[in-house]
């Protein structure tokens, strides 16, 4: 049986009273349900943790309709896996129509059935779990179980695009562990890939905001996306990373920094425009990181043009 915090969590838009008391007895025995009463009170609740796994929503409410909720939930990286069933009393083949254009993948007709309702509801419930299982394969590192490039490449054009619209200062630190090849060489291949698994943690663990991203970009190499960070706050995360880094004092006596495993680190913090490609801020922490290399290894250098 499945705790509290295991049921899928499923969010109901609707307008009148009714059709949400009945809705929301229907599923709460199953599910966890959550209230919105307008498409406003929608984007409020997406912006909780976690998400839902499915959206009940009413066509007809108040200020936005549903059809256009919907085209915001699907236009959104964050939030378009996310399935849409609409529950209308309009039953025209147009209305049906322009319900699948904009991205739902069913529809309930007024006054719906109780055992439909839950077996379509169940459903895509099952659908989406299964979809999100897959993508986190897809997205996260089969060795150290942080995010992958993939996910850094889309992390980074969703918060790039989003720092641009707000003008908010956008912060990137490039890593890479030092001397590794010669820790591997030492060590061997099965103590590397522990000593990864280590700092991967210990990297991870180093950014308490769920905003960030902290994800494996390549070999011994390590990113860390902070969005809405300028270049002080930058400088703070990446001496965290760097301070827990050497606290897990692994021996690395091939090293040329310390007897122990550390790090080089390059920042780079920019806030976009439109003359500025994202590609930019990997090329200026790239470039700190290779200062931080140049001067001696285990520190942090932030490139400014």
């Amino acid at each position: 049986m499945e705790t509290e915090s295991e049921k899928a969590k499923i969010l109901i838009a609707d307008d009148e009273k009714v059709n949400i008391d009945v809705l929301d007895g229907l599923l709460k025995p199953y599910y966890k349900t959550v209230i919105a009463k307008d498409g406003f009170q929608v984007f409020k609740r997406l912006e909780k943790s976690p998400l839902p796994d499915l959206i009940l929503l009413d066509v007809v409410m108040p200020g936005m309709d549903g059809f256009e909720v919907c085209r915001k939930v699907k236009d959104n990286p964050l939030t378009r896996e996310i399935p849409v069933i609409f529950i209308t009393g309009q039953t025209d083949e147009q209305h049906e129509a322009l319900g699948f254009e904009v991205g739902a993948v069913d529809y309930i007709q007024k006054p719906f059935s109780p055992m439909i309702t839950l077996a379509r509801v169940k459903t895509q419930v099952e659908l989406k779990r299964r979809g999100d299982r897959l993508e986190k394969m897809a997205i996260f590192d089969g060795l150290t179980g942080i995010p992958n490039r993939r996910r850094f490449d889309e992390f980074l054009e969703y918060e790039w695009e989003r720092s641009l619209r707000y003008r908010h200062p956008l912060s990137l630190i490039l890593m890479d562990i030092d001397f590794f090849k010669r820790y591997n060489d030492y060590f061997g291949h099965s103590e590397g890939d522990e000593c990864l698994k280590k700092v991967a943690r210990a990297i991870a663990e180093s950014l308490p905001r769920t905003a960030d991203l902290a994800c494996r970009y390549g070999g011994e190499e390590f990113a860390c996306i902070l969005p809405e960070t300028n270049a002080e706050g930058a400088t703070i995360a990446a001496r965290r990373i760097l301070a827990n880094c050497r606290d897990l004092r692994l021996p690395h006596p091939q090293s040329e920094t310390e007897n122990i495993v550390t790090l080089s680190l390059g920042t780079a913090t920019m806030t976009p425009t439109n003359e500025i490609q994202r590609q930019t801020i990997i090329e200026m922490a790239d470039k700190g990181l290779y200062l931080a290399k140049k001067n001696g290894r285990n520190q942090i250098r932030a490139f400014e043009e």
